[in-house]
């Protein structure tokens, strides 16, 4: 990590820590092991994005529900030169994260505040998503984003495992499980949906 990225990653636990009186970004009880619980937790999913996938001509990474921006502000603040866009509904959330995009200065980080049944479609290199909805319902609602070519990273906690092993084995073959750094019984999610002639 560079020295840049850390400085980046300093300040937004900072805002964080200073909004979190105001509004529950995350819980109370997270904030002293915020570093591995959030940051870290977030950054992992980079070990599993092939190196061409930050030349900028497969897309956007699309972060689902993003919440208090985890894992798409982290992405962001490590990655300031690839487009990362934010789907978050909640105003006062939206009106967070613009601050803190603003303050880290992230130019090509942008929040898309509705709805994602509103979002306009559009081709993304990467989907990630953490605890914004049960995989079969995720996967149905956010495959227009997604090709043969989209790398899907989805942290699942415990229920990695329960979760991929309730799809139908043709959508599940695309995906497996991986260890998480940050909990040994935490997994995460990764793969590729065919788009075409699978039936969610």
């Amino acid at each position: 990590m560079t020295p840049e990225a850390m400085e980046r990653l300093e300040k937004l636990l900072a805002m964080l820590a200073e909004e979190n009186e105001r509004q529950n970004l995350v819980a109370a009880a997270t904030i002293p092991t915020v570093w591995q619980r959030h940051i870290v937790d977030s950054a992992q999913l980079l070990a599993h994005v092939p190196r061409e996938t930050w030349n900028g001509t497969k897309g956007p990474w699309l972060d689902l529900g993003t919440g208090a921006g985890f894992p798409g502000l982290v992405i962001a603040a490590m990655r300031p030169g690839h487009e990362v866009l934010m789907v978050e509904s909640r105003a006062r959330r939206v009106e967070w994260l613009n601050r803190v995009i603003e303050e880290l200065a992230l130019p090509k980080a942008k929040v898309l505040g509705q709805r994602l049944e509103m979002v306009e479609t559009r081709t993304v290199a990467v989907i990630s998503a953490r605890a914004f909805a049960p995989l079969d319902k995720l996967l149905k609602i956010s495959a227009r984003f997604s090709t043969r070519d989209t790398l899907w990273l989805l942290p699942k906690g415990r229920s990695a495992g329960q979760e991929l092993e309730a799809l139908k084995a043709s959508v599940r073959e695309g995906f497996h499980v991986e260890q998480s750094l940050t909990d040994e019984d935490a997994g995460l999610i990764v793969g590729h949906l065919n788009p075409k002639g699978v039936k969610l």
